[in-house]
């Protein structure tokens, strides 16, 4: 392994999946990374929790691999960044343990709290009703498991739960705060109404008071943490975020006109805008969320990388079977098969709504719809379906930002998507924008890297810290023509949920009567 010269900077970015550490140099050179999985249970339909133990268990498997590989002395990390998934719930009892699994992102249980909040929209408050925020999570808590809610001493989304254990401080990251908790600083903070209407207005009380912007300095590294993890005592650690926004962080868009896209078990789209968009199908923009008097505008998939992992791993174990007697991943053998399968896959479309929607419409009752199938069809179309079904919906997001006059030049990509460059190529034809790749693939883990550089003290500000250790390659431009013929299969995408809408909501609710 190349060496490099300190001081380093570690990374930690827990994913829907995952705990993966990474170690960099200043100027953004990936030293090493390591990965460590843990478990998504599934208690009913809609439903996805996690144990917290299982996290810091992969942590600390995945710090001690990434020391033991890349020879880095611990005294020569210089700062420590992290982010999580966020709106994951962690409720925590007076000696700071977990009371339950940890509620997921992707965990829909709570629709008919976020229903609440229609009233409140009514009257003109225009806030996001997605069954996955926190005070909804907050509130089914407090209905549905009240012994739970009412030994709750600390609530915590996943972020602030690692920094807890890192540094033994109780804050509440301002990223998380903003997007997924309606706080608004220039509005006096955490709002009281907004808390009544979900039914959780004492969750406040739970919830860490300071809120603190991502990137400063949190605390230092507790002897504790630093004994399981293999590092030293007293090393900085940087206010974390959102896994989402950490890559937007590593991918350097923090101005208007670009785009990140976070790929993964979500595709996230994250860019910047002066002031708030008005209008629906996003969700949401959101003030001081990345840069302080910047607003945050946010479109996001539910399923994207999840649900070829659920095609992978329940209808294609055959490829799976090739792929190990090849030493490839089963994905190469997939995209192999459908390589020569036309645009549109000869009438198939699919709308991954998996685990519900989040833009650019709120419904966490809407599943995936799978329409078109013939007896022509192969294992191959519907794989080839379910990649070019996540393009649409991004060209949905898309034009939809359009129509409120928030406008996107290009997409700076990263993520498990990028593997593929033939479906990083779909994107850019389905959607019509080009997309920039940059040299570290990795951008969350870079993007927490980069918030640990400034908040050690090594570069002046996020900004200065992107710009040092975010570097382009390369941009894959649309073809055109390819891009006028998707338009028909976009507009059909669009076209297929408002007709089964009702039909999808009854029997939601047929699911939940019975």
């Amino acid at each position: 392994m190349a060496r490099h010269s300190a001081p380093y900077l570690l990374g930690i970015d827990f994913g829907t999946e995952s705990c993966r550490v990474g170690i960099f140099t200043l100027d953004g050179t990936p030293v090493v990374f390591a990965a460590t999985g843990y478990a998504t249970a599934h208690p009913r339909p809609g439903w996805a929790e996690q144990s917290p133990d299982d996290w810091w268990a992969a942590l600390v498997a995945s710090t001690r691999t990434a020391l033991d590989e890349s020879r880095v002395d611990p005294g020569d990390i210089a700062g420590i960044g992290y982010d999580a998934t966020s709106a994951t719930v962690v409720a925590l009892d007076r000696h700071d343990e977990p009371l339950r699994p940890a509620i997921m992102w992707m965990d829909v249980r709570a629709a008919a709290q976020a229903s609440r909040m229609a009233a409140v929209n009514e009257a003109g408050r225009r806030v996001p009703t997605s069954a996955e925020l926190l005070p909804f999570k907050a509130a089914w808590l407090k209905e549905h498991e009240p012994g739970v809610y009412a030994r709750t001493t600390h609530l915590l989304d996943a972020p602030d739960w690692l920094g807890f254990r890192l540094t033994g401080e109780f804050r509440t990251n301002e990223n998380s705060a903003s997007s997924k908790m309606f706080h608004r600083r220039a509005e006096g903070g955490f709002p009281l109404d907004l808390y009544e209407a979900a039914g959780c207005a004492d969750a406040l009380a739970k919830l860490p008071p300071i809120v603190q912007p991502l990137g400063t300095p949190l605390g230092a590294l507790t002897a504790r943490a630093a004994s399981d993890l293999g590092l030293r005592p007293g090393t900085p650690v940087a206010e974390g975020c959102i896994d989402a926004y950490a890559g937007q962080l590593g991918l350097n868009v923090l101005a208007p006109g670009r785009m990140a896209l976070i790929t993964g078990s979500s595709h996230v789209l994250l860019g910047q805008a002066p002031a708030s968009v008005a209008g629906s199908g996003l969700v949401g923009t959101f003030a001081d969320a990345v840069i302080p008097g910047q607003c945050s505008v946010e479109a996001a998939l539910v399923s994207s990388g999840s649900a070829l992992k659920w095609f992978r791993d329940t209808f294609a174990g055959d490829a799976v079977a090739e792929a190990e007697r090849r030493g490839l991943a089963a994905y190469d053998v997939l995209n192999e098969a459908s390589r020569d399968i036309p645009p549109g896959s000869e009438g198939l479309v699919i709308n991954p709504y998996f685990q519900g929607s989040r833009t650019p419409f709120a419904d966490s009752h809407a599943r995936a719809i799978i329409w078109g199938l013939s007896l022509r069809h192969t294992q191959a179309h519907v794989y080839h379906a379910l990649q070019e079904s996540i393009c649409y919906g991004l060209a949905h997001c898309l034009r939809t930002m359009a129509e409120h006059d928030y406008h996107v030049e290009r997409l700076v990509a990263c993520g498990g998507a990028l593997k593929s460059r033939a479906w990083m190529q779909l994107h850019a034809d389905v959607t019509g924008v080009p997309i920039v790749l940059t040299r570290v693939q990795d951008a969350v883990a870079l993007g927490s890297c980069v918030m640990a550089a400034a908040g050690a003290g090594l570069y002046p500000s996020l900004a200065d810290a992107a710009a040092a250790m975010v570097h382009e390659v390369e941009t894959l431009t649309p073809d055109a023509a390819r891009h006028a013929e998707y338009a028909y299969f976009v507009d059909a995408y669009i076209a297929t949920y408002p007709r089964l809408r009702d039909l999808q909501h009854a029997m939601a609710m047929h699911l939940t009567e019975g």
